[in-house]
């Protein structure tokens, strides 16, 4: 079994009957063999299941009806081993609610070129048959992925890999439940947003509760349970034995326990993924939570501060797509510049930084919170590992959703930083701060992102073709003037697309 369990993708191959039972019978063999490649495969994360040949209008339909029902199934790839006349095709991809890639790849590398005859032709004519399949796609307004090249080169394969990821996030984003703990933070207008406009467009539900239901799970939480975790605590991170000994401080820990495991259990019970809070918005507990916040991001909850449910929930999908991938995924906030020969942004939050992008093992330490509530709280302090990174925000702008991703370079610090009580990560947009954050204020990204050093463009582009969104990209190649007539060009396109 693979990372993903029980999800798996489909491998479907289409011919026809044309060519007589000898070829389709090599069809099948070499199908079945590209899924066992894959199977084995430590590029590819998850279960590519082997599907018989298709090859009738009936057959395409069946496979495609049988995808939408099976809930295991994330998505199909589809590979054209010979000529499949594409008209059998539109029943199938018409009943089809799953995303599909274009897989256009043929079984054999290289040509013999002294044994070619008709029969071979007739075979492996992928570059024939993919073509007339590509057609249909187009014709019907169809969004899919198009992966081209040998199938078990490397390259190909981490393209096909990337694309089961965000197949991966795409079904979580259809199951996702996330829980709001409170209301949204007062005036601030990029957290709120339709939330029924977007269950309908990605999927995830989000619920409102009171304080009072958060703190009766709280309270609920024993002692012999808070003492439990604090040795998880003890083991997991780098703790002054002084705060044990220090009777106020322990107090503080186990605040923080209590309220990492009341809110696990109300999660684990209601069946979120992801949750928000706010620091206006406490009543009944002793503060806003700092380590639970840092601990159940880790253990990959989603998380949005000041009740943004759209960073809660993106943070969820990617740490779901991004499962046993080196780095992490945290929420993130740009804080504050370093204009510098090099510009640089500090980004931070007041607690909330998962230790899942931490460069070194993280400190436990009691400081004072003095936002919105005075009091002190157990957090985790580091700073985040080095290389390339992206961050992603997800923005209503009334009419449709658009995601922006902006890739980064995270940097160590030039210098240590004693007096800050919360942890952080130093990073230079690209191409820089200037092209960076004007494309970024152009576009109306949040302040509030998902940060992550094991997701790649590639997967947020795919999940925004999923999800049938605008996805705009700042990067190395990113031009002000171009992006603004991008973002104008796509206003134009999105409003066309929802027709009148």
């Amino acid at each position: 079994m693979k990372l993903f369990g029980q999800k798996q993708v489909w491998f479907v191959t289409g011919s026809q009957e044309l060519y007589g039972p000898n070829v389709l019978q090599q069809v099948a063999k070499d199908s079945a063999e590209i899924v066992s490649g894959f199977q084995q495969s430590d590029l590819i994360g998850i279960d590519v299941v082997y599907k018989p040949t298709v090859k009738s209008a009936k057959e395409i339909h069946a496979v495609c009806q049988a995808a939408n029902t099976d809930n295991n199934c994330v998505g199909i790839i589809m590979w054209m081993h010979t000529f499949s006349p594409s008209k059998m095709w539109i029943a199938g991809l018409n009943e089809l609610h799953k995303p599909f890639m274009h897989l256009h790849t043929q079984f054999n590398a290289a040509l013999p070129w002294s044994e070619i005859d008709m029969d071979y032709m007739n075979t492996h004519q992928s570059a024939h048959g993919c073509r007339e399949f590509g057609f249909i796609g187009t014709r019907m307004r169809k969004e899919r992925k198009v992966v081209v090249g040998y199938w078990a080169a490397a390259n190909v394969q981490v393209e096909v890999d990337d694309w089961c990821r965000a197949a991966v996030g795409w079904n979580e984003s259809q199951n996702l439940r996330v829980v709001r703990f409170g209301d949204n933070m007062r005036d601030v207008a990029v957290t709120e947003g339709n939330k029924v406009s977007a269950q309908i467009q990605f999927g995830y539900q989000v619920h409102a509760y009171g304080l009072g239901d958060l703190t009766s799970v709280v309270n609920g939480i024993s002692d012999s349970e808070v003492n439990s975790q604090i040795d998880c605590y003890a083991n997991d991170y780098q703790i002054a034995e002084s705060l044990f000994k220090d009777e106020y401080q322990l107090k503080m820990l186990q605040n923080e326990a209590r309220l990492e495991l009341g809110m696990s259990k109300f999660m684990q019970d209601g069946e979120f993924g992801a949750f928000t809070n706010c620091f206006e918005n406490l009543t009944g507990l002793t503060g806003l939570p700092g380590l639970a916040t840092q601990r159940l991001m880790a253990n990959g909850y989603g998380y949005g501060g000041e009740g943004d449910w759209k960073t809660s929930a993106m943070v969820r999908i990617m740490k779901v797509m991004s499962k046993g991938r080196s780095g992490g995924t945290s929420f993130m906030e740009d804080y504050t510049y370093n204009f510098g020969s090099t510009d640089q942004v500090l980004g931070a939050h007041m607690l909330e930084v998962c230790p899942s992008i931490a460069a070194e093992k993280p400190v436990l330490e009691v400081h004072r919170h003095t936002i919105g509530v005075k009091c002190d709280t157990a957090r985790l302090l580091f700073t985040g590992k080095a290389g390339p990174a992206i961050n992603v925000s997800s923005i209503d702008l009334g009419n449709r959703f658009r995601i922006i991703v902006n890739e980064v370079d995270t940097v160590t610090p030039p210098e240590e930083l004693p007096n800050l009580p919360v942890a952080s990560a130093l990073w230079q947009p690209r191409p820089n701060l200037a092209v960076a954050a004007g494309a970024w204020i152009h576009a109306g990204g949040a302040h509030h992102t998902a940060y992550s050093q094991s997701i790649t463009i590639a997967m947020i582009s795919d999940y925004a073709e999923m999800a049938g969104v605008e996805l705009t990209v700042i990067d190395a190649d990113t031009n002000i003037r171009q992006f603004k007539n991008e973002l104008r060009q796509n206003a134009a396109f999105y409003a066309l697309s929802q027709g009148l």
